[in-house]
């Protein structure tokens, strides 16, 4: 699958919108009320435990005004890119559904 044409930078920073469109999509489901939403440029980071000491789960990258890609932090906390772009909501009900594993609450 061939990855979406990105603008530039500056167009593709997430927002404080996007930021609680990932939060209103993620609060449907209770058993993920340990996570937080955070925002950096591009970035969506899906994440638990304490504001300084944030274990990573997920993250969305933006790659076009209403394109965006799911990455899968992995055991030792490097992001993997997932082949799933789609609009932001797509995104997180996708990561929910075929990847709720990667959001469990984790000591």
């Amino acid at each position: 699958m061939s990855r979406p044409r990105t603008t530039s930078s500056t167009t593709l920073a997430a927002t404080d919108d996007d930021v609680r469109g990932v939060e209103t999509v993620l609060r449907q489901f209770p058993e993920l009320a340990h996570l937080s939403v955070r925002r950096r440029a591009a970035l969506l980071t899906i994440a638990s435990g304490e504001p300084d000491q944030p274990l990573a789960h997920a993250r969305l990258r933006r790659l076009a005004a209403k394109t965006w890609q799911l990455e899968i932090a992995d055991h030792m906390g490097r992001w993997e890119p997932t082949p799933l772009c789609g609009s932001r909501d797509d995104i997180v009900e996708a990561l929910v559904g075929d990847f709720g594993w990667t959001l469990v609450a984790r000591a």
